[in-house]
């Protein structure tokens, strides 16, 4: 189980907690099916004010993820790439 902490990931955590609350689920219920304590699922329920504070839906692909700037920070170090 997930601390009451910040997770590493904790957009698409919360995201998959409001899902399941929009399909019907507790609180206790939705933060246990996604592995973070009940404490950390009635926090977030609390202060979205019953509402997702977050959108729904998941990330379109517009902003690069950690291993594609790695990449190409790598590239740039070696001067791979035309300017």
């Amino acid at each position: 189980m997930i601390s009451p902490g910040a997770p590493s990931s904790r957009r698409s955590i919360e995201r998959e907690f409001w899902v399941r609350i929009a399909s019907g689920a507790s609180s206790e219920d939705a933060a246990a099916a996604i592995g973070v304590s009940p404490a950390v699922g009635a926090r977030w329920f609390r202060q979205g004010g019953v509402m997702p504070t977050i959108t729904l839906s998941p990330p379109g692909g517009r902003y690069l993820s950690f291993a594609e700037r790695e990449e190409i920070g790598l590239f740039t170090n070696e001067g791979v790439g035309g300017v």
